[in-house]
């Protein structure tokens, strides 16, 4: 179970950075299809994706405009399934009672749907011609989309009113809110989510340090099952 638990910290941790890196070429992709070129009327998304689109041309121009954008859409899943998978590990570990057990579940729920949504949207996508299926994902997005915005941040703003440690993961989850409308305001709606991603990322990593050692032990201490 622990070595179990160690491997998806690594995997939460490593996907992360993947969502970070990946998901800016996939923001690109997207400026790059003629009818999102209205990205680009934000002066703060324009002033880095202008110059990074003509520095990474050849890997955005290698194929019809709506195919690139989809192929580079499927990191999202892997990313998204990461980070879901190790929140209901620290779910499991913390043991959660009173209001904090309610404060999770729009949380996850909104988790396993953006997964699901991230699935629907990209890996049932292998043209340029879009079926029927993305605007399915479109339907799953926006609940899902909603869900983490408020459902992290309320989650983080409880874990920190119980003391849970370590600070900067839980942090990250409680301004995952103004967060998201920043990173939004800069790149495409993926990477709202990155706050939530370095947040389970943190502590996969250091559940993975630890080779498996459980959550609430070795410095990584919160009042488990605290009312």
């Amino acid at each position: 179970m622990l070595e179990r638990e160690a491997l998806l910290g690594r995997f939460a941790w490593v996907m992360a950075w993947v969502g970070l890196v990946a998901g800016q070429l996939h923001a690109l992709a997207r400026f790059s299809v003629p009818e999102n070129a209205e990205d680009l009327d934000s002066a703060l998304t324009a002033f880095w994706a202008e110059p990074a689109m003509d520095l990474f041309a050849p890997l955005l121009r290698w194929g019809d405009p709506d195919l690139v954008y989809v192929t580079y859409g499927k990191i999202w899943f892997p990313v998204f399934l990461a980070f879901t998978l190790f929140a209901f590990v620290v779910h499991r570990q913390r043991r959660p009672q009173g209001f904090e057990r309610l404060a999770w579940w729009p949380a996850l729920a909104g988790y396993v749907l953006g997964t699901a949504s991230t699935f629907v949207d990209y890996w049932t996508q292998w043209t340029g011609e879009y079926n029927v299926l993305f605007d399915v994902g479109w339907l799953l997005t926006l609940p899902a989309f909603l869900l983490i915005l408020f459902g992290s941040t309320l989650l983080g703003l409880t874990l920190l009113a119980r003391g849970a440690r370590p600070v900067l993961p839980f942090l990250l989850l409680a301004l995952e809110l103004p967060l998201a409308f920043l990173i939004v305001m800069i790149t495409s709606m993926g990477s709202a989510a990155l706050p939530v991603m370095f947040a389970f990322g943190l502590l996969g990593r250091r559940a993975a340090a630890r080779d498996g050692q459980k959550l609430t032990a070795g410095g990584v201490s919160w009042p488990a099952g605290a009312s």
